[in-house]
């Protein structure tokens, strides 16, 4: 035993010296003018992880020539969200010499299985290869303490510094520079950009991407949805599940206008005022509050400068003169809209009169300290409610229920769970119960019900009492129906009609429970085809099909679509067929819309020359039998040439839709 000890104690001794050498050896970044080199060399991945967004494990020795950043981040980490469009950047910039390596250290217990973190890239749209850290092995080969810091690497397999924390492009990108500028004297450099197999190339399109966020208004009997992967807000009719609009074009930016041409950015919690027919949204990537005016079908930017808050302390500011910071969530109350504000730790309120952004609740700094509300600290809260008296919110890093005053001298106080490293899936009373990670919340006739986001689960929290239990979810991840429901991850929650409106995020589902029977089902949406999902990162595949010859001037063009097994054609959306012919008509126009409404079209033509060309964009709304709510998209453009000359009066197309 003695000797045991011994050995342990050694091994201690032994480990911290060569920490303390790393560091000493690699300090931070070298300043400019110094040279961008390394003395030691990097540790390699060991084998046995699991890689994501490439196609086989990677190791250092195979990318000796390339500059690489390592980032050590944990997907629940506001911060770490903070810096990805900066890899982007980064990326982008030296697409021929860096590649970088995302390494998953996860935080949360569900934050260590591949597939959550597979999720997690495509949300978040990460282009480069992950590793899956679980056992925080490659974090303690570098000696890494916080989320996220990014080590950077020369061609020759050395650590030239690091980095903690947010704020990174400026600085990487003078590091890189020199490391490549030093590396490319003396030969080492191999240029040439990496081909890697991403995550989002393997999955098919979903008429929901990663919703984030809902909220059901009983008065307008109307259900709004953060599609927040398409960067759009679905208005949607409670009494046939009906779109009814669509707030958004679809693609990533910031933009006001007409609902069809603004943009967004992931956008996330809302707030209505059904007496101004306007609905308030936390546009969390554009660090925005943005409003959209259903009446006039407008979106205009209320608070924002569209460009990431970095002061500390926090600063206010009036309208778009304020800088926030990832605005996850809000609550209206009068002329006064609170926020969530993940990214600084805080609750915040928005005069809707004079537009003054200022802190309600948090000192900024990342903390579980209840108090005076200019004391007090927070960590990420996500989703925020009221019962006109209290502020209820989900702080999900310290996977807590609290509530905050609404006087401005008020205090804040943890109703359930533990702290910054105290999380589990513990129904009880107060500070002993356990939550993971909780993304929302919503408040019913004197209860919170709560998105326990990571344990999979639906919470009932009674606040007076402060016990908190299990009313919908097994913790098993799925999307499973009936009285013995699974979810993924879910988001966002809401009421209505006595039912619970669930944003169930990684399935791409949004889902019902219904408080009385005690069940859940999965809603489906009608109307899909008014708000097609827009094209992501790639234009749809395009094939140009060999040439056709024909015998007579009025052939038959016959489609014929092969569908998954189990998949049948969604009869909530209408799937269609456009055709734009030049040298012939279909069914008398040279520009055609048919609807798909069995697995084979036939359509005829007439050739009014000798050579002709069909171009046929094809939408396909499928689903698998039973489960119409989660509703997949193929789409496929095609060019077929057709010539008269041929003996055969039949053309046939065969598409296999994925």
């Amino acid at each position: 035993m003695k000797t045991s000890v011994a050995l342990i104690a050694f091994i201690g001794i032994a480990i911290l010296a060569l920490w303390q050498l790393f560091w000493r050896t690699n300090p931070r970044l070298p300043q400019e003018g110094q040279p961008m080199e390394g003395t030691i060399n990097a540790p390699d991945f060991p084998e046995g992880l699991q890689w994501l967004n490439t196609d086989r494990p990677l190791s250092l020795r195979e990318l000796r020539g390339k500059v690489v950043l390592l980032d050590f981040w944990t997907y629940c980490c506001i911060n770490c969200m903070h810096i990805l469009p900066d890899l982007k950047r980064l990326e982008r910039k030296y697409a021929d010499s860096l590649v970088v390596i995302g390494v998953h250290s996860a935080k949360f217990f569900t934050e260590q299985e591949t597939e959550n973190i597979r999720q997690a890239i495509l949300r978040y749209d990460i282009e480069h290869p992950v590793v899956n850290d679980n056992q925080m092995i490659v974090w303690q080969q570098y000696a890494v303490r916080a989320w996220p810091t990014l080590v950077l690497i020369d061609p020759s397999g050395k650590i030239v510094g690091y980095h903690s924390g947010e704020g990174i492009y400026e600085i990487f990108d003078r590091a890189i520079e020199g490391v490549i500028r030093t590396a490319e004297a003396k030969g080492t450099l191999k240029r040439g950009a990496p081909n890697f197999r991403l995550e989002r190339d393997k999955e098919p399109r979903t008429a929901l991407r990663f919703p984030g966020k809902v909220l059901a208004d009983e008065r307008t009997n109307r259900l709004f949805i953060a599609d927040s992967n398409h960067h759009r807000i679905l208005v949607v009719s409670l009494k046939d599940n009906r779109v009814e609009m669509v707030i958004g074009a679809g693609t990533p930016g910031l933009r006001d206008g007409a609902f069809e041409a603004a943009q967004f950015n992931d956008p996330q919690g809302m707030a209505y005022d059904p007496d101004a027919d306007a609905l308030y949204i936390a546009d969390t990537d554009n660090h925005a509050i943005r409003k959209a005016d259903l009446r006039k079908r407008t979106v205009e930017t209320l608070a924002g400068t569209g460009e990431q808050s970095r002061a500390y302390p926090p600063r206010a500011g009036k309208g778009r003169e304020v800088a926030l910071n990832s605005p996850w969530d809000l609550v209206l109350l009068g002329d006064t809209l609170y926020i969530a504000m993940a990214g600084s730790h805080q609750l915040w309120r928005l005069n809707l009169k004079t537009l003054e952004a200022e802190p309600h609740a948090g000192t900024g700094r990342e903390a579980c300290i209840d108090g005076s509300l200019r004391t007090c600290a927070l960590a990420q809260p996500s989703g925020i409610a009221t019962d006109g008296k209290k502020l209820y919110f989900a702080d999900s890093e310290v996977s807590c229920i609290r509530a905050a005053d609404i006087d401005p001298n008020g205090a804040l106080e943890t109703l359930v769970g533990g702290d910054l490293f105290e999380f589990g899936d513990v129904d009880g009373f107060g500070r002993e119960a356990r939550l993971q990670h909780p993304l929302g919340v919503v408040y019913v006739d004197g209860m919170l019900y709560v998105a326990d986001t990571y344990n999979n689960k639906i919470k009932r929290l009674d606040p007076r009492t402060r016990r908190i239990e299990t009313v919908f979810g097994t913790g098993a991840a799925g999307a499973r129906d009936g009285d013995a429901p699974t979810f993924d991850e879910p988001g966002g929650i809401t009421y209505a009609h006595g039912k619970l409106y669930i944003a169930d995020t990684n399935n791409h589902l949004i889902r019902v429970a219904d408080l009385k029977a005690r069940r859940v089902e999965t809603l489906v949406l009608r109307g899909l085809e008014s708000a097609p999902p827009p094209a992501l990162h790639r234009e749809p595949p395009s094939r140009r099909l060999e040439p056709v010859a024909v015998g007579a001037d009025a052939p038959t063009l016959t489609l014929t679509l092969r569908l998954p097994q189990g998949h049948k054609l969604n009869p909530n959306a209408q799937s269609q067929l456009r055709i734009t012919a030049e040298g012939a008509t279909v069914q008398g126009k040279t520009e055609l819309v048919a609807p798909v409404q069995s697995l084979e079209t036939t359509l005829p033509l007439q050739l009014t020359a000798d050579r002709a060309t069909l171009t046929l964009h094809l939408l396909v709304y499928h689903c698998r039998e039973g489960q119409e709510g989660l509703c997949y998209l193929h789409e496929e453009r095609l060019t077929l040439p057709i010539q008269r000359g041929g003996a055969g009066t039949a053309i046939p197309i065969s598409i296999t839709a994925q």
